[in-house]
């Protein structure tokens, strides 16, 4: 047997045994000293921005807002862990983040903020992750409301039949200023109780959609002035209306209803809940199934009469007569040759 307070290795690990730690653990980064730990961390990220090959503005924004989160640690007793370990780093990040989402700092300058002070943590050896502030993207134009729907759809009726029936193709078929002017007569289709618009999108994209009861009756009165006779369906006094020529009608008519810059593609975001539905059949590359004009020119030899097909006919001609969608091409035998 071992000698009390040796220790022999042994094959299990109940041979082993466990001595008391003679000395206290002090750890790295006390938590009670968070302002010491903080100066430390801000002068070694200002010793590296000096250092780094950076723009003098993103310098010199970095050391604003890393010196702006150590002021505002030294304000807010509640995070006296912040360098102590990464919970608590990431905890006090988080709160100064939504600190500044309460104030008027837009979203790239908490981005940037939020990347120096990443930096920072850096320096002080710890790396942490906290959420960005998201970016709004750009292009997305308010929606009109029922208030200002009604204004428009009124200013337009005052400027006339085409100018109204332009305004009901942008709000209930949701169609963009260049699929508008690029529709013709044939591309509307109205019945007593149904109609559809075909519109001609970007990269040669057709799609078809249905028009509800309000836009039908106003592409009917303008169909009905303008006629149904082929051709642009939007037409000024040099011709076809363009993209310029939609986008100033639209002009005009937000300015008759009090909505000065108003444009067509705010217009379709209030696109109506049947146009929403629509299906968008894709585009289609097959042939028509539609029977030909004419009918194939027959073979050089004459058929015989009450004679049976030819065996080397396609299968699919013997099965039963041609139909109008359908030709059936013999080709003589031999013997006929």
């Amino acid at each position: 047997m071992p000698s009390s307070g040796v220790w022999k290795p042994g094959r299990n690990s109940a041979d082993k045994k466990e001595y008391p730690i003679a000395a206290p653990v002090v750890s790295l980064r006390p938590a009670a000293d968070v302002a010491a730990a903080a100066r430390d961390a801000l002068a070694a990220v200002h010793r590296h921005l000096d250092r780094c090959k950076l723009a003098a503005n993103t310098v010199k924004a970095y050391k604003r807002q890393t010196a702006a989160y150590v002021a505002w640690l030294a304000e807010n007793a509640d995070h006296a862990d912040a360098f102590s370990d990464l919970v608590g780093a990431e905890a006090a990040v988080t709160a100064w983040r939504r600190h500044l989402m309460t104030g008027e700092a837009a979203p790239a300058t908490i981005n940037q903020a939020l990347a120096a002070v990443t930096l920072l943590y850096a320096r002080a050896g710890l790396r942490i992750t906290v959420k960005r502030a998201r970016i709004p993207r750009p292009g997305e134009p308010d929606a009109l409301t029922k208030t200002e729907q009604g204004r428009v759809e009124r200013a337009a009726a005052r400027r006339g039949v085409r100018d109204r029936a332009i305004a009901a193709t942008l709000l209930y078929a949701g169609a963009r200023a260049g699929e508008c002017g690029r529709l013709d007569a044939g591309d509307v289709t109205l019945t007593a109780r149904t109609g559809h618009i075909r519109l001609h999108g970007k990269g040669d994209e057709v799609r078809t959609v249905p028009l509800p009861p309000a836009c039908r009756e106003h592409l009917a009165a303008w169909l009905d002035e303008r006629g149904t006779h082929d051709g642009p369906l939007w037409t000024g006094q040099r011709g076809r209306l363009t993209i310029s020529g939609i986008t100033q009608v639209v002009l005009a008519v937000g300015e008759d209803a009090g909505i000065p810059g108003l444009r067509p593609h705010r217009l379709r975001h209030l696109r109506h809940p049947v146009a929403k539905a629509a299906p968008t059949p894709p585009k289609s590359r097959h042939f028509s199934a539609r029977p030909p004009s004419k009918p194939p020119p027959a073979t050089s030899a004459p058929a015989t009469p009450n004679k049976p097909p030819s065996s080397t006919a396609s299968s699919g001609d013997q099965q039963g007569p041609p139909t109008s969608e359908r030709w059936m091409t013999v080709t003589p035998s031999p013997q006929a040759r």
